[in-house]
This record gives C-alpha cells, sequence and structure tokens, in this order.
C-alpha cells in the first residue's frame, strides 16, 4: 500500500513536523547522543536540523507544496537514495519527496548519519503504519528504477556509471556565496554569521565565499560576528583553524584573521574550513556575472539585495533554512518523482 491522498499526507506530514519542532524525551535523547557517534553533531547542531525539519512541515507550506504535483502517481517505483551525512538530515528532504509521490524509498544512509534519521523515519511509521511499506533500508542498491545520489564531485563519477541507465539525479559539490553590498547594519552582517557557521560551515548552504565591494573594510564584518566565537572552541574546527593558519603564515599568504575565523582573497568558491574566501567585485552588474557564470557550481546566494540571478537567493541568517519548494541544485526532485 503506498498513501497517495495528498490531503493525508499532508495530515501525516504535518504530525511529523509538530513533533519535530517540540522533541519528546526519546526523540530528544537521540538528539543528544549524536555527538558521541559524531563530533560534528553536537546537541545544538542536530537541534537546530530537527527543528529546522518540523518548522518545514507546517500544513500551509505543506499544500502549496504539494498543490504544483499530481495527485495520484502511477504504479509506486522504486527509487534509491544514497544519503549525504555532511549535515544531521541531510537527506530528508529526498525522502520525504520519494513518500509523498507515493513512491519506495529504497535508503543507504551514510555512516555519519544512521541514527537520527532512522529515528525520524520511525516516528512517521508511528503516525501512518502504512508508510512502513514505502521505506527499505539498504546497505547495496538492487532492483531500483530511479536514483537520487548525492556526493563528490568524486563519487559522482562513480554514480554517473552504475546509475546511468535509469532516471536520475546526481548531485555533485555545490557552495553557497554571499553578496556585500557594503551598507549592511551590524545586525545583518551578524546574521550572515549564521550562514557561515551554522553546522560549522560543513553544509552545501553554508556560505564559504563572498562578493564584496572594492575597498571593503572588514572590520565591521568581524565586531558583528564576533558572538560566534564559540565555534573556535570546538576541538575538529579548531584544528582546520590552526592547520589553516599554519600553512597561510608559512607561505607568507596575506589574509585576515579573528581568533577563530581567516579570511582570505581567493576567486573559488570552495574554501577550506574555518577560512572563508572573499573576492572583490567592481560594479553589481560584474558580480551578477560573477555569480551566473558559476552558477552550476552554487547551491544558493546569500544577500540584502535583490540579484536578478539564476541561483536561489535568501536573507543573511536564512541559507539552512530552506522551504520545502528549495530543490538542492535547483532541480525539481518532486517534478522528477512524479515523471517515472
Amino acid at each position: 500500500m503506498t498513501l497517495i491522498d495528498k490531503n493525508y499526507i499532508i495530515k501525516v506530514f504535518k504530525t511529523l513536523g509538530q513533533r519535530l519542532s517540540s522533541p519528546d524525551e526519546t526523540l530528544s535523547a537521540v538528539i543528544n547522543n549524536e555527538q558521541f557517534y559524531n563530533a560534528w553533531f553536537t546537541q545544538a547542531s542536530v537541534m537546530q536540523a530537527v527543528k529546522a525539519a518540523g518548522a518545514m512541515l507546517n500544513e500551509a507550506d505543506l499544500h502549496n507544496w504539494l498543490d504544483k504535483y499530481p495527485n495520484h502517481p502511477a504504479t509506486p517505483k522504486r527509487v534509491g537514495l544514497i544519503l549525504a551525512g555532511n549535515i544531521p538530515m541531510v537527506g530528508f528532504h529526498d525522502i520525504i519527496c520519494v513518500l509523498a509521490t507515493g513512491n519506495i524509498a529504497l535508503i543507504k544512509l551514510s555512516s555519519q548519519d544512521s541514527r537520527l534519521i532512522r529515528h525520524v523515519l520511525q516516528m512517521l511509521i508511528e503516525i501512518e503504519p502504512a508508510l512502513a511499506e514505502q521505506i527499505v533500508y539498504t546497505e547495496r542498491l538492487v532492483d531500483f528504477d530511479a536514483v537520487l545520489a548525492t556526493g563528490s564531485n568524486n563519487t559522482s563519477r562513480y554514480f554517473d556509471y552504475y546509475f546511468g541507465k535509469v532516471p536520475n539525479i546526481i548531485r555533485k559539490n555545490r557552495n553557497s556565496v554571499a553578496v556585500i553590498s557594503g551598507y549592511e547594519t551590524s545586525e545583518e552582517l551578524t546574521r550572515l554569521g549564521h550562514d557561515i557557521f551554522d553546522y560549522y560551515g560543513l553544509g552545501c548552504r553554508n556560505v564559504s565565499s563572498m562578493l564584496v565591494p572594492r575597498d571593503y573594510d572588514f572590520i565591521p564584518f568581524f565586531e558583528a560576528i564576533e558572538e560566534y566565537n564559540p565555534v573556535g572552541d570546538h576541538h575538529k574546527f579548531h584544528n582546520n583553524y590552526d592547520y589553516n593558519k599554519a600553512i597561510y603564515l608559512v607561505n607568507q599568504d596575506k589574509h585576515l584573521d579573528n581568533g577563530f575565523l581567516l579570511i582570505k582573497e581567493d576567486e573559488r568558491l570552495a574554501s577550506p574550513l574555518a577560512v572563508t574566501f572573499y573576492r572583490y567585485y567592481n560594479t553589481l552588474d560584474s558580480a551578477v556575472e560573477i555569480l551566473n557564470n558559476r552558477s552550476e557550481e552554487i547551491q544558493c546566494v546569500v544577500s540584502q539585495m535583490q540579484l536578478e540571478i539564476k541561483s536561489q537567493v535568501v536573507p543573511f541568517g536564512q541559507s539552512q533554512y530552506p522551504q520545502l519548494w528549495d530543490y538542492a541544485d535547483g532541480i525539481d526532485t518532486m517534478q522528477f518523482l512524479s515523471n517515472l
């Protein structure tokens, strides 16, 4: 049996959203224990991910999301899901897309994030036991009709080889960029700190690079993000900070340093952990051109300005709170699944 009634799916997902937004004792214990399996998954980070998923599954947004797609899918397809594990629950959206379209999710969990997603999906099954027939865990994908795979630029080549004969969405490395006007308030720059430091910068929606106007003064930026100083207390993050700082000092690379974040001029979008690259632009039109030329490498753009670009633009502080229709890599997962 698969759930294909849109209103019933909304009711089930909404109930899960409410439970994620207010974790009970059992879920709270799972959240607290993740740090013992993955040092990056601190209690605060995991709680943020769980509550963000809960907020996403609200009734109004679920209606707006699902109303765009066909009500009744064809015969359920078996959709292989290869999930990433860089930040907590990062593969959750793919799973709910498969379930919402009445298809069967063949889930290959990341070893970095296997317990939390299992628990959340068990909560979903407790709300609607029939969904158990649509959720299958596997270590090796077999007998699949389509694949959603998330990995690196390296693994994507293997994914193309193994899954190229079936309908697929194969995601590679992407990074997010902030565009600074130079007129931001201190509060806006503080919110930008969330886009840089949430989940320790490990997500593809984390800002790893900034476009700043020529002769931009970084002092107000550093003052505004000072409250994120505790991120430097995390031993893994601090090790990355020390390592990259040592390299820059030995190589005499010009950089700025506030004690927990290194800022370096570099045209690359992907920066090392504890480092944010920046690049100057002369006019807003030239910044737009840079972004559009590299849109295939960008997950989202964070800015307070209205930018007419190919990539999704979100306000400061909101990069890690995507809505249901904010699809990874800008590819409509629901449309893909509906058309199988």
